[in-house]
């Protein structure tokens, strides 16, 4: 995949990362705000974790896309999976967006790009964490068909050790995609 979309005026290309991303996505990481990585489950910010990333990529576990724009990733979509836990039927999305990419759609359209995955995958539902203050991630998860499943109090921390809740959401693919076809953007998903 290597498309160009334009969302609001903005021109970004999609494809898939591959080992040569390492650096870029490390600048990527890096200029995010902390707040906006306490979701994940390691800090993306460290090489040998990107390392460990671009393998599961490479090995199937993570289907990884990145968008450009002007040359520099601007946001990401990854859907983990793991075929040999007893949820082989679940995926867990991470959606990043640059601060200078944001108020283009480019979280919902990459939200959309996590469904076509998780179809294409064959899975049944779908799983994404932010932390309970990140009000305009929840909403679009929640117009993307996502609900509210579990709220994880405390459950990170960030580097000044201040203690931060987890929201989990959850969806059931194929009737969300229904949903998403129904309001005529199915096609992007």
């Amino acid at each position: 995949m290597n498309d160009t979309i334009t969302l609001r005026g903005a021109d970004f290309t999609l494809r898939e990362m591959t080992a040569d991303d390492k650096d870029a996505v490390l600048a990527f990481a890096g200029s995010l705000p902390d707040h906006d990585l306490l979701f994940l489950r390691r800090d993306i910010r460290k090489p040998r974790v990107v390392d460990a990333w671009i393998e599961a990529t490479e090995s199937g576990a993570f289907s990884t896309l990145l968008a450009e724009r002007e040359g520099k990733i601007a946001g990401c979509v990854a859907l983990y999976t793991d075929p040999l836990s007893w949820s082989p039927h679940v995926g867990d999305l991470r959606v990043l967006v640059a601060d200078t990419a944001r108020k283009h759609g480019l979280g919902r359209h990459l939200v959309q790009q996590g469904f076509r995955i998780a179809l294409d995958k064959g899975l049944s539902k779908l799983t994404a964490q932010m932390t309970a203050d990140q009000k305009g991630a929840i909403t679009v998860f929640e117009e993307m068909g996502f609900r509210g499943e579990a709220l994880l109090k405390d459950q990170v921390q960030d580097a000044d050790g201040t203690a931060h809740d987890l929201v989990t959401l959850s969806c059931d693919v194929a009737n969300a995609a229904r949903r998403l076809e129904a309001y005529g953007i199915g096609e992007s998903a």
